[in-house]
C-alpha cells in the first residue's frame, strides 16, 4: 500500500498532522488489533488509544537509536501497563529496532519481525503477552504486574543521574539521558506507584516523565467503580510537576509537554493525558471489553473502515511507514548515538581509569582486585552476628567496587548496611536540606520505609548496570517479593541482604520472627539464597555471587552474635563455592548426617562431638545455598550426602518445608511448624528445640528407624 493522500486521519486530532505521520500512528494502531485478533487473546484498547502519544514520544523527543538499542546514555522507555505491549512491538517493529545477542552483541537482525508479531501470545514469539526483558531487544525492563515497571524507573533515572555525578567531566558529559514511562489506572491504583512516586519526589528527580493515561477504564469496568483519586493533586503533593493533555490524539500538545519536560529542572514531570479505550472500534468505545479481549472481525473492519485502511487487510506496513521512524528517531539518535562514541573516545585518553571502570561496569564485569580487602577472620567463640560480618565484607568490596550502591528500607543501622568510606556520601538532591544532606554521587540511598519500591528501584539501577543492593528484615521480604521475582525473571545481579532472620530475633516476636518466608523464596527460580553460619562463610558468600552477572542473591544474615568458626578444626569456608559441603566428619562412613544452615549449624557441631562421645560417626554439612549444590555434579552432591547414609537431621529456624529432599524418608526435621514467640533468645532456642541435646536425640531416632528399631 502506498499513499500520501490525507484520507489516513487521526481522527478528532486538534491541527493538522503530516499525512504520514497519521498513517504511521494508524499502522501501529492496526497491527495492535490484528495481533490480538489473531491470537484470541490480549488488550487490543490501550494500544490503540496510546499509539498517537507514544508515537509523539518517539518521534519528537525520545533520543534512542534503533540500530544500538543498548548505547549507555539512551533514553529509556517504559511500558508500565505491560498488557499494552502491542503498543511497543508495534513501534519496535516500524523503528527498525535491532536485536541483541545474549552476549549483548548487535546482530544486525529485527528485533522484533512482522511474522513475531503475527504470532503474538505464541510460544517463542518475540512477542510474549507481556514485554520481557532479555527476551525481545528495546524490552527495557520486564512490566506486567502493574505499578513496577513506574517503580523500576525510579531506580533507572537514579542510576542516570549518579553516573552523571560520578563520570561526567568538564566538557564529557557523558550521562544525561532520561527515562519516560507510560502507565494507566491500575498501575497508580498499586501500592508501590506511591512510594516510587513520594520517593522520585523527594529526590527531585527531574530526568523522570511518567505518561498516564488516563481512560477510565479497568478490567470490571469505569474506575468510579474503584477509584476516585484526584491523580494530578496526589502527585503535586508528592513534588511533581503536573501537565495535562485533554485529547491522547493531540500530538502538538504532547510535544509541548515533553518541551516543559526538558524545561523542568528540579522535579519530575507527570503528563495526564485524557484517552478513550479501544478509540476507533465504533461500538467498544469506552468499554472494559476492549481492555481485555479481541475487538471481534466486524469491529476490526469498521474501526479500519474510519481510518482510511483497507478493511480487510490483515498485519499490513504502508510504504513509507518504516522510513518515517528512520527520518525521526532513527537519524536523531543515530546522530546522538555516534557523538556519544567520539566523545567516550576522547574521555578515555582524558580519564582513562574512569573510563576502564564504565567499561567493566559496562560489562558487569569486576575490578582484577575487587575482593583484595576480604578479611578472614579468625577463631572467635564469641564470634558476631552475620549482619555485622557482612557490613564489613560489604565495605571491603565497595572500597574496590565503586559502583557497589544501596541501601535500607529505613534500617542500615540494624542491617549494617551503610557504605562507612566518609567519601561514600548519601544519594539526595544536591539541594536538599535537613539531616541528609549529599548529592548524586552518594553511594548510600536512604529509601524510607519503602520496601517494595526500593526493591524496584534496585531493580532499574541494576538494569543501568550499577550493582545495587537493598536491605531490610527478612520478614519485610514479603513486602519486597514481587520486585525479587522480576529480578529473578530477568536474571539480573540484585543484591538483597535480609537480617533478622529467624525467631532468634527474640523480644520483637511472632510479627517480626519470619518462618516460612526462606522456603516460600526457595521456591522461586534463578534466586541465589545464602544463609552463612560464621563470618568466613559470609566472606565466601560474596566470592561467590559477586562475579554472577545474571543472578539476583538474597542474604539471609542473623541478628544475634554466632561463633566464629576455627578453620584449622573445620573444613575451609571455601566449600560455600559448592553452595554446601562436609564441615566436620569422622572416621569411617558416618551413621548419621546433621545438615543445617546459619545459625543452626553450631548446634549441629556441639551435637556432632556429644555423639562422638558415645561412639557415633556424625557428620556436619553447612548448607548455606540450595540451589547452588543442586547446580554441582551429582558426585560431588553424592561425596557430601552419601544416598547411603539414610538417617539423616536437617536443622534450620524457619518452615521444614522442601527440607524432606536432604532428610528422605526417614530423616528428621527440626524446624518451625508454627509462628514465634515473644521472649528472649535463649527461651526461643529451648522452647522450640534448637538445642544440641534434641539435635542427638533426633539423630538417635533417624538411626533407630533406619536400623528397623522404634523410634
Amino acid at each position: 500500500m502506498t499513499t500520501t493522500s490525507s484520507d489516513h486521519p487521526i481522527a478528532g486530532t486538534p491541527g493538522d498532522v503530516p499525512a504520514i505521520d497519521a498513517l504511521a500512528i494508524n499502522t501501529i494502531r492496526t497491527l495492535s488489533m490484528d495481533a490480538v485478533q489473531a491470537a484470541n487473546s490480549g488488550h487490543p484498547g490501550t494500544p490503540m488509544a496510546l499509539a498517537p502519544v507514544a508515537y509523539a514520544l518517539w518521534q519528537h523527543r525520545l533520543r534512542y537509536d534503533p540500530a544500538d538499542p543498548i548505547w549507555p546514555d539512551r533514553d529509556r522507555f517504559v511500558l508500565s501497563n505491560g498488557h499494552a505491549s502491542m503498543l511497543l512491538y508495534s513501534i519496535l517493529h516500524l523503528a527498525g529496532v535491532k536485536a541483541v545477542n545474549p552476549k549483548y552483541e548487535i546482530t544486525g537482525d529485527p528485533a522484533v519481525r512482522l511474522e513475531d508479531i503475527e504470532r503474538f501470545r505464541q510460544l517463542d514469539s518475540k512477542c510474549p503477552g507481556h514485554p520481557e526483558y532479555r527476551w525481545t531487544s528495546g524490552v527495557e525492563t520486564t512490566t506486567g504486574p502493574l505499578g513496577q515497571g513506574i517503580a523500576t524507573s525510579v531506580g533507572m533515572a537514579m542510576a542516570s543521574r549518579w553516573k552523571a555525578s560520578r563520570y561526567n567531566r568538564p566538557g564529557f558529559d557523558l550521562f544525561d539521558y532520561a527515562v519516560f514511562a507510560i502507565c494507566g489506572d491500575g498501575c497508580l491504583m498499586e501500592g508501590v506507584s506511591n512510594e516510587a512516586a513520594s520517593l522520585a519526589g523527594h529526590l527531585g528527580l527531574s530526568n523522570l516523565c511518567w505518561i498516564y493515561d488516563n481512560n477510565k477504564i479497568t478490567i470490571e469496568g469505569h474506575t468510579d467503580l474503584a477509584y476516585g483519586d484526584d491523580v494530578a493533586t496526589r502527585f503535586l503533593s508528592y513534588g511533581w510537576n503536573v501537565l495535562r493533555v485533554g485529547d491522547a490524539n493531540d500530538v502538538d500538545r504532547l510535544t509541548q509537554c515533553f518541551e516543559t519536560f526538558d524545561a523542568t529542572d528540579d522535579r519530575p514531570t507527570m503528563i495526564i493525558v485524557d484517552s478513550h479505550i479501544g478509540w476507533g472500534a465504533p461500538h467498544k468505545q469506552d468499554t472494559a471489553s476492549a481492555h481485555g479481549e479481541p475487538l471481534g472481525v466486524d469491529e476490526i473492519r469498521l474501526a479500519k473502515e474510519a481510518y482510511g485502511w483497507p478493511p480487510d487487510a490483515k498485519f499490513l506496513v504502508p510504504d513509507g511507514v518504516m522510513e518515517r521512524f528512520q527520518e525521526l528517531v532513527g537519524a536523531r539518535g543515530r546522530t546522538a548515538r555516534d557523538a556519544w562514541f567520539d566523545l567516550y573516545e576522547r574521555y578515555r585518553v582524558e580519564h582513562p581509569d574512569l573510563a576502564e571502570e564504565l567499561l567493566r561496569m559496562q560489562r558487569r564485569e569486576l575490578p582484577d582486585d575487587w575482593d583484595a580487602d576480604i578479611e578472614e577472620y579468625p577463631a572467635d567463640p564469641k564470634g558476631m552476628a552475620t549482619r555485622s560480618s557482612n557490613g564489613k565484607v560489604l565495605n571491603a568490596v565497595a572500597g574496590r567496587v565503586p559502583w557497589l550502591i544501596g541501601g535500607a528500607a529505613d534500617l542500615a543501622p540494624s542491617t549494617k548496611t551503610l557504605i562507612t568510606d566518609p567519601e561514600a556520601g548519601s544519594f539526595q538532591r544536591p539541594d536538599a536540606l535537613g539531616s541528609a544532606p549529599g548529592d548524586y554521587g552518594g553511594r548510600n540511598i536512604h529509601f524510607g520505609i519503602r520496601e517494595f519500591a526500593m526493591a524496584a528501584a534496585c531493580n532499574g539501577l541494576s538494569l543501568s548496570k550499577v550493582r545495587s543492593y537493598g536491605a531490610g528484615f527478612l520478614i519485610f521480604s514479603d513486602y519486597c517479593r514481587a520486585a525479587i521475582r522480576l529480578a529473578a525473571l530477568m536474571e539480573i545481579p540484585v543484591i538483597f541482604v535480609f537480617t533478622h532472620d529467624s525467631i532468634g530475633l527474640g523480644e520483637d516476636g511472632p510479627t517480626h520472627q519470619p518462618i516460612e518466608q526462606i522456603a516460600s523464596l526457595r521456591a522461586m527460580p534463578g534466586i541465589m539464597i545464602f544463609r552463612p553460619c560464621d563470618a568466613n562463610e559470609v566472606a565466601e558468600c560474596w566470592r561467590v555471587f559477586m562475579p554472577m552477572k545474571h543472578e539476583p542473591v538474597l542474604l539471609a544474615l542473623s541478628r544475634q552474635n554466632l561463633p566464629t568458626l576455627d578453620r584449622t578444626k573445620y573444613a575451609s569456608a571455601r566449600g560455600v563455592e559448592k553452595g554446601g559441603y562436609t564441615l566436620a566428619d569422622c572416621d569411617g562412613t558416618p551413621e548419621v548426617l546433621l545438615i543445617a544452615t546459619g545459625s543452626e549449624v553450631h548446634p549441629c557441631l556441639e551435637a556432632h562431638d556429644r555423639l562422638a562421645g558415645e561412639g557415633i560417626r556424625s557428620r556436619v554439612v553447612s548448607l548455606p545455598c540450595w540451589t547452588l549444590f543442586e547446580r554441582q555434579s551429582e558426585e560431588y552432591r553424592e561425596s557430601v550426602l552419601p544416598r547411603s547414609v539414610r538417617a539423616r537431621v536437617c536443622v534450620e529456624q524457619a518452615a521444614t518445608f522442601g527440607w524432606e529432599r536432604y532428610a528422605g524418608l526417614e530423616g528428621e526435621i527440626i524446624g518451625m511448624t508454627r509462628f514465634g514467640a515473644s521472649a528472649p533468645i535463649a527461651e526461643l532456642q529451648k522452647e522450640f528445640g534448637f538445642e544440641s541435646e534434641n539435635v542427638v536425640e533426633a539423630a538417635k531416632r533417624t538411626m533407630a528407624r533406619v536400623a528397623g528399631g522404634d523410634a
